[in-house]
């Protein structure tokens, strides 16, 4: 076994329908505290329905999630953030309107500690130094990395245990992908948890302690990062081998 720790979170059984399409269809995954774990798979495999589900943005029509040994059943998505579980979601959603530092001070809307939250506004300028030079610029004229680093950063503010990525290095040149990948490496490193949904399996399986593989709804594979880059099947499916 790889972990020891109790999990943080622990999915059973999950089934997840909308719109007439059973997109998850009874997963079992774990994270430990202060774990990477990545979900790998193609398009439509489930992976973002499964991360909506977990933020409280969709509803399962079966199955149990369990949080900090809390059942998470009727748990709201503000709840959610209060409880600190912190979405960053595909496509990344700034609010164009908005300054970066504004955006930064809206992750932290469901916090009162205003001395506290300057303090975590200092450290997100310090953890993407990019975004301290920009931070009286509107959102929406950054590039789509910078905009990707608001994004983590007001995700962060919100002082998440557990930090959920859908796809951030989507649309993103191999440069910026570097510098994200850099960053959540960082992140991971202060002992974070995260669940990393990422379609450049290579990457996630690179930074990842332990990965899940989705195909269709279900976990197809799971098991420690480094033995799913070496499996052949993941090699021939996701890394082009």
């Amino acid at each position: 076994m790889i972990e020891t720790l109790a999990p943080l979170l622990e999915i059973r059984a999950l089934q997840v329908s909308y719109g007439g399409i059973h997109a998850v269809k009874g997963i079992d995954l774990h994270i430990a505290p202060g774990e990477l774990v990545a979900l790998i798979g193609s398009n439509g495999a489930g992976k973002t329905t499964t991360l909506k589900t977990l933020a409280g943005l969709l509803h399962p029509s079966k199955g149990h999630i369990q949080y900090d040994g809390k059942n998470l059943h009727n748990i709201a998505a503000h709840q959610r953030v209060s409880m600190g579980i912190a979405l960053v979601p595909e496509g990344r959603g700034v609010f164009a309107r908005l300054t970066v530092q504004e955006n930064l001070q809206m992750g932290a809307y469901s916090r009162s500690d205003q001395h506290e939250i300057a303090a975590d506004l200092a450290r997100m300028y310090e953890l993407f130094p990019r975004l301290a030079e920009r931070k009286a610029q509107l959102a929406g004229t950054l590039s789509g990395g910078e905009q990707q680093m608001v994004a983590m950063a007001r995700a962060l503010m919100s002082r998440p245990r557990l930090l959920m990525l859908d796809e951030p290095s989507m649309g993103l040149a191999p440069l910026m992908v570097q510098k994200i990948f850099e960053t959540i490496r960082d992140i991971a490193a202060l002992g974070m948890s995260i669940l990393l949904v990422e379609q450049n399996a290579r990457l996630a399986l690179q930074v990842a302690r332990r990965s899940y593989v989705m195909e269709s709804g279900v976990i197809t594979m799971s098991g420690a990062a480094s033995d799913l880059l070496g499996s052949d099947a993941v090699q021939r499916a996701y890394l082009g081998g």
